[in-house]
């Protein structure tokens, strides 16, 4: 994993705490439950080990104790502002969550909660609204460590942040959603951050050295379950949560020296932490007997890391305070995203939370509808409380289908770095919503094979999108007949409208809607691949979705207006974010044999046991009737011609979207289906009754052209530039190292493709600006790791980037002239060298050369977050050959795998 190292910038840790409130009960009735001298004790003992940390430097740490909004406002406007590098926000003190909502909010000191339909907290402040000033920070990364009640419930916020904020953003939350935990004796810090502090102090194995993110959450998590349960009772595990910047980069967070044995350990911390100290402490997990073993990502219900079972009670010391809510107003302050049963004015009782695994083209649609279902009357008991939360993220669509299919083993139990689904795909779902049927079969394995997980798919999709070609209106024919017909036939009198027009669809790999074009577009005849990829051919790689296909054409206006896209129909009416004032409209053309988009409701089952399996059943069964109309709702119209869509297809209508069966008639938005035939519907550029549409692919025919795809242009060839200079030092050592990184990228090749690496570091007087780590030619994969692993090494030196590159510019045009096998350069690098492109116009020839002759792509892989902003020199040669550029704020690892399957034949799912 590659390591973003703050030491030297400029850094900023705002250290906020809440010991006391001025409103408590029982003398004031809208009080908080009590003080917290613990969180006294918390900002003392973590202040202490940042300053000892190496990271932050004296000034650059800000310890408050906010009364007010306000107060706390300003103290986080001035670390935001002021933060280049890391910024790191700690908060401890009141949680709360309304009965009615899904939201964290952190209590300040003046804080008052007032009871009603809907409980309002007043002198509190919203935790979304946090990770909104947060996003506008100028560091590199940011890391946000909450210790409260409910400080699970932080993660739906999270989750919901735009793709860029979730890059370099990092949360540790001390318990998982829903729950209030202990808050300590006021004479030591909490559990959670007196642990926290003891391995930011001495380190993660206890003999000091650098302590990053990643495994601190490991080591969290794996002590507060084993020593520690909740408020919720002696059978409920205190299971810290996290979410890693989605970037890939760890983040280091202290560099503390090694322990001296004169120096004697903290008896405040050592007491929370369990362990001696110098005064009696109680143990706190003193049960009888061996303990499980524990696994992370077991088999337990599902869970990011994972969800455990085989857990003891804690029979030790259990006090009364919590940071979070009193009992007495449980009832008014319920727990996250959802709730299970109020009833008769009692509490609302912790809820249920189900994962939802979902195409990238389906997830904007598929996340409106599940914010639509957690208010909806179906996920709302008599007593006023939710039953369910839902949480919906997306993966690419051949990533899912290998992960079901060949990776169910390494997705509960994460074994080796390549091949890690939890990292690269997300937590296991219970349900996955894919875009096509098809890819259900495709997903499972043969009988013969061992499997983990088990698919059990609805029979018929809830909902229908065609896969169309969406013409520049200009260009578009005018009679409705002619809008339809053959692709080849399509394109053809498009060619004959516009010869200068052109064809671009989205990437296979990335959505099913982009397979499901490129099975139209091969055919079901013996069409060449290869030629047909020359029909779609583009600058630079495939667009991932059919949003960002068409929102990046208006960059060329001359191009918009001239290029048609073949995504799905509905996208014509929604999920494009650039402004339409910019966008050539589009008018909608139907081949009818290119398969079209049936999202499907698959219940996802693990194998081994679930301590909540029927309640999981019943959340999920109760979200699938509401969503695909199969329940009560849809019996309700049962006898009528043409029955009122409600629920989820209400929401998938809204969006775009077409039933599922029949003719395909549009969905609409809570009314009836139209009848009307030959006319545009809703007024953007679709036909209401095109006549009979495609259903679903084959799954043969969407696993062929898969492979066909990758393919296509036969065996690739890629050289990789991996920057040795000095300072990569500190980004070097294990599989998240950069060596490691390029390692893992090898899966994208196969045995006929041809690769290389070179390390760049110019030796004095030499006339080269890199040497041979591994020679260029076609390698066993185990093999080309090995003599990656022996041969790379960081040496004390400079690197020149742009005499390697022009040299792997030459190189590669020189092994070119055949004619045959798409190329690919990769530069993996810190960007320190980066500087010396400045000098005598070293820039400017690097891009002359990336332009002059064969064109080259070059994926510029930054282990910098920045690497890829505007007119950085990665940005800009990656952006003139036609090439990704690649930093920390992306998926870096994957992505960068992603970029050389597309150049290679080797098998991606």
């Amino acid at each position: 994993m590659a390591r973003f190292d703050p030491r030297g910038k400029a850094n900023r840790a705002l250290l906020v705490g809440v010991p006391e409130y001025d409103f408590k009960q029982p003398e004031h009735p809208f009080g908080v439950s009590g003080d917290l001298g613990a969180v006294g004790q918390n900002l003392a003992a973590l202040e202490r080990a940042l300053r000892g940390g190496g990271v932050f430097a004296e000034d650059g740490i800000t310890v408050t104790r906010p009364g007010t909004v306000d107060e706390f406002d300003r103290q986080l406007d001035t670390a935001v502002e002021e933060a280049e590098g890391l910024l790191l926000l700690y908060f401890s003190g009141h949680g709360a969550v309304p009965s009615t909502g899904d939201e964290l909010w952190l209590l300040m000191r003046r804080a008052t909660i007032v009871p009603g339909d809907e409980s309002v907290f007043r002198g509190a402040v919203p935790w979304k609204s946090v990770l909104t000033v947060l996003s506008r920070a100028r560091a590199e990364q940011v890391v946000v460590i909450l210790d409260c009640c409910y400080a699970g419930n932080a993660s739906a916020a999270w989750n919901a942040l735009g793709t860029a904020q979730r890059q370099r953003t990092s949360l540790l939350m001390s318990v998982q959603a829903n729950n209030r935990i202990d808050a300590g004796d006021g004479d030591s810090p909490t559990p959670y951050t007196a642990q926290l502090v003891h391995l930011l102090r001495e380190g993660l194995g206890g003999q000091g050295g650098e302590v990053a993110f990643a495994e601190l959450a490991q080591k969290l998590w794996a002590h507060m379950s084993e020593h520690h349960t909740t408020l919720r009772g002696p059978a409920e595990p205190w299971e810290p949560q996290s979410h890693a910047a989605t970037s890939g980069a760890d983040v280091l967070l202290a560099a503390p020296p090694a322990p001296s044995q004169d120096v004697p350990s903290s008896p405040e911390l050592d007491s929370a932490a369990g362990g001696s100290g110098n005064r009696p402490s109680t143990p706190l997990s003193p049960g009888p007997g061996p303990r499980p073993a524990r696994r992370p990502g077991g088999l337990g219900r599902p869970g990011w890391p994972g969800w455990l079972g085989g857990l003891r009670p804690l029979t030790g010391r259990r006090l009364a305070i919590a940071i979070g809510v009193s009992a007495a107003i449980a009832g008014l302050v319920a727990t996250g995203i959802a709730a299970l049963d109020g009833g008769d004015g009692a509490p609302c009782k912790p809820p249920l939370e189900l994962r939802l695994l979902t195409d990238p083209e389906l997830e904007p649609t598929v996340r409106k509808a599940a914010e639509a279902y957690l208010t909806s009357a179906e996920n709302t008991s008599e007593g006023g409380c939710r039953r369910t939360g839902i949480t919906v993220y997306s993966a690419g669509a051949a990533a899912a289908v290998a992960a079901f299919g060949r990776q169910s083993d390494p997705w509960q139990r994460p074994v080796t770095d390549e091949t890690n689904p939890q990292r690269d795909i997300g937590p296991q779902p219970d349900i996955w919503i894919p875009g096509s049927s098809s890819s259900v079969d495709r997903a499972r394995t043969a009988s013969s094979e061992r499997t983990y997980v088990a698919l059990e798919a609805d029979p018929e999709p809830f909902a229908y999108s065609p896969v169309v070609l969406a013409v520049p209106q200009d260009l578009a024919e005018e009679a409705v007949a002619a809008r339809v017909g053959g692709l080849a036939a399509l394109t053809e009198a498009l060619k004959k409208r516009e010869p200068k027009s052109e064809l671009r669809r989205t990437d296979p790999e990335n959505s099913d809607s982009g397979l499901l074009a490129t099975v139209g577009l091969y055919g079901a005849g013996a069409q060449d691949p290869a030629a047909a990829e020359h029909s779609v051919g583009q600058p630079g790689p495939p667009s991932r979705t059919g949003g960002e296909l068409l929102c990046t054409l208006p960059g060329d206006h001359t191009a918009d207006k001239r290029t048609t896209a073949l995504v799905p129909e509905f996208l014509l009416r929604t999920g494009v974010g650039c402004d339409s004032r910019t966008r050539v409209r589009r008018m909608a053309e139907y081949p009818t044999d290119v398969p079209g988009l049936t999202p499907t409701f698959v219940r996802v089952r693990w194998l081994g046991p679930e301590r909540d399996k029927v309640a999981r059943d019943n959340a999920a069964e109760r979200f699938r009737a509401w969503l695909t109309g199969k329940g009560a709702s849809a019996k309700d119209g049962a006898n009528t011609a043409a029955p009122a869509v409600r629920g989820g297809l209400a929401v998938f209508g809204n969006d775009g979207f077409r039933s599922a069966s029949g003719p395909h008639r549009p969905l609409g938005n809570g009314s009836a289906p139209s009848a009307d035939k030959g006319v545009v519907f809703s007024n953007f550029g679709a036909l209401d009754d095109p006549g009979p549409l495609t259903g679903p692919a084959l799954p043969p025919a969407m696993t062929a052209a898969l492979k066909g795809y990758r393919e296509a242009n036969g065996p690739g060839r890629v050289l990789f530039l991996l920057d040795s200079s000095g300072s990569m030092g500190s980004l070097w050592q294990g599989p998240g190292g950069a060596p490691g990184i390029i390692s893992q990228s090898l899966a994208g090749l196969g045995q006929l493709d041809e690769y290389g690496v070179w390390a760049v570091a110019t030796e004095p007087g030499s006339s080269r600006a890199y040497s041979e780590v591994l020679s260029f030619g076609r390698h066993s994969r185990e093999e080309a790791k090995k003599t990656i692993t022996a041969n790379a090494q960081v040496k004390d030196l400079e690197a020149d980037p742009d005499k390697a590159l022009i040299a792997a510019l030459d190189f590669m045009r020189q092994r070119g002239t055949d004619g045959r096998g798409p190329q690919l350069i990769v530069y993996l690098t810190d960007d320190e060298d980066n500087n010396r492109l400045n000098e005598g116009g070293r820039l400017d020839a690097l891009l002359l050369s990336v332009r002059t002759g064969k064109r080259v792509p070059v994926v510029m892989a930054s282990l910098d977050s920045g690497g890829c902003d505007k007119d950085k020199p990665d940005a800009l040669v990656s952006e003139t050959s036609g090439g990704r550029c690649l930093d920390t704020k992306s998926d870096l690892v994957a992505r960068l795998r992603d970029e050389v399957a597309r150049t290679g034949t080797g098998d991606q799912g």
